[in-house]
């Protein structure tokens, strides 16, 4: 007889719950979300699974992996779907959830969601990483332009190298005021140093991968385009 199991995951615990193939909860219950964790409760069922379902989540990427180096037929599905199974419940719990999960295995009812490799994710991180140092910093640079308008100061058209010293040029006759954005400047060079390292990493991944130098040949494409 196949068996069909549905993991609700959260940060702390996973609810699981194993159907058979007539939707009769076979076993049910809880593990600590990690890997190991899980695939020792499953295999201490017993039960020969077809289907494991969990939905797409923050958790879910390294999870699907340790489930499936295990042997276990993991599928990482599309959560608005499940949302729209589930909207009915009168009462939603993640027992529930896992037990919605778990028959919505058993039928298909359910979109599987790609899963990116652990290379594809690291470059996601890079990306990531990079988009919020610059995007920090551009917030800092726009919050010290909008206050020092306020006392006549006016920073204009200046590169990011030369931000500083407008911004120390103009407050030089004003110490009270520079020592108050002093520290906003050591944040904004911290970012901009941090984010020229990220930057250095990512060009240096563009330069050896064969993909993103011929990307790189199309007008209007840049390195993070192409590594993106």
């Amino acid at each position: 007889m196949k068996h069909f199991a549905g993991l609700d995951v959260s940060l702390a615990e996973t609810a699981i719950c194993i159907v058979d193939e007539y939707g009769i909860v076979i076993r049910e219950g809880k593990a600590i979300s990690e890997p190991d964790d899980l695939v020792h409760w499953l295999a201490a069922s017993e039960l020969i699974l077809a289907r494991v379902g969990l939905e797409a989540g923050h958790l879910s990427p390294w999870l699907h992996a340790g489930l499936r180096a295990a042997g276990l037929p993991a599928i990482c599905i599309e959560t608005r779907r499940m949302k729209g199974a589930t909207a009915a419940m009168a009462v939603k719990t993640d027992r529930n959830d896992a037990r919605a999960i778990a028959q919505a295995m058993r039928v298909g009812w359910f979109t599987a969601v790609h899963v990116k490799t652990t290379a594809s994710q690291e470059l996601r991180l890079l990306l990531s990483n990079r988009r919020t140092l610059l995007e920090k910093r551009v917030a800092i640079d726009n919050e010290i332009r909008g206050t020092l308008k306020a006392f006549g100061f006016k920073i204009g058209a200046v590169g990011v190298a030369g931000f500083e010293a407008r911004v120390t040029e103009l407050l030089g006759e004003r110490p009270r005021l520079f020592a108050m954005v002093r520290p906003m400047l050591g944040a904004r060079e911290a970012l901009r140093r941090q984010g020229a390292v990220l930057h250095k990493m990512l060009l240096e991944i563009v330069r050896a991968n064969p993909v993103c130098r011929r990307l790189l040949s199309v007008p209007g494409v840049g390195p993070v385009v192409a590594l993106t």
